[in-house]
């Protein structure tokens, strides 16, 4: 008899997982479905493998046609596959239903918390990456990085060169930079920006926060 305890834990946590967390930071509506899906789906496999006599092998081979599932549709991205093991993980988890009985909406607890934290938008905030092909051969990664921070307006942290077609004169690098903080500017009470800011920056304001000051703009 499944436990009614860890399966409504496994339904709060696949909706903080999937609304909560992946839809509000990612805006992949599609995504969404496919996670809750694997999750009531290996929910259910587990749930039947642990409560009848099946062979050990049968049950690894379904979990084997579970593995290969694959979007053939579209590309996903890295953090994409991590809610798809997160959400695998806890329909597993609430399937065998582990002794004793809190330890699966610990653990389920323990993942939400572990990819609030690793998929938090304040952590590493300015990294970016781009796979970057420019209309030149570059074999000397230093000038590479010198370029092609003048062209991003950034610091470059790493160059990883992936490709260089001599026939085409094209270079494809794999570029890991960091934004430049946006410049902030101080503005005196009294300056006739101060009056035009916008609510919420009464304790100081920055460029994003003000409209233009100059003379000739409004013109």
């Amino acid at each position: 008899m499944p436990d009614l305890l860890v399966l409504g834990a496994d339904m709060v946590a696949i909706v903080v997982l999937a609304y909560g967390l992946y839809y509000r930071r990612h805006r992949r509506r599609d995504m969404v479905l496919a996670y809750v899906g694997l999750n009531i789906g290996v929910l259910a496999v587990a749930a039947v493998l642990s409560n009848v006599a099946v062979a050990t092998g049968l049950g690894l081979g379904l979990f084997g046609v579970l593995s290969i599932i694959r979007l053939r549709s579209s590309e996903i991205s890295h953090e994409e596959v991590a809610y798809y093991f997160a959400a695998l993980a806890l329909g597993l988890i609430a399937g065998l239903q582990p002794d004793p009985r809190v330890f699966a909406p610990a653990l389920s607890l323990l993942i939400l918390v572990a990819m609030y934290v690793a998929d938090h938008p304040a952590l590493f905030r300015r990294l970016r990456r781009q796979v970057i092909t420019l209309d030149a051969v570059h074999v000397d990664e230093r000038a590479l990085e010198a370029k092609l921070e003048s062209m991003l307006g950034c610091l470059v942290l790493r160059v990883i060169i992936l490709e260089t077609d001599l026939v085409r004169d094209q270079t494809t690098a794999d570029v890991r930079y960091r934004l430049a903080p946006r410049p902030v500017h101080h503005v005196e009470p009294g300056h006739p920006a101060w009056a035009e800011r916008r609510p919420g920056t009464e304790h100081g304001a920055t460029a994003a926060h003000l409209r233009p000051t100059n003379p000739a703009a409004g013109r």
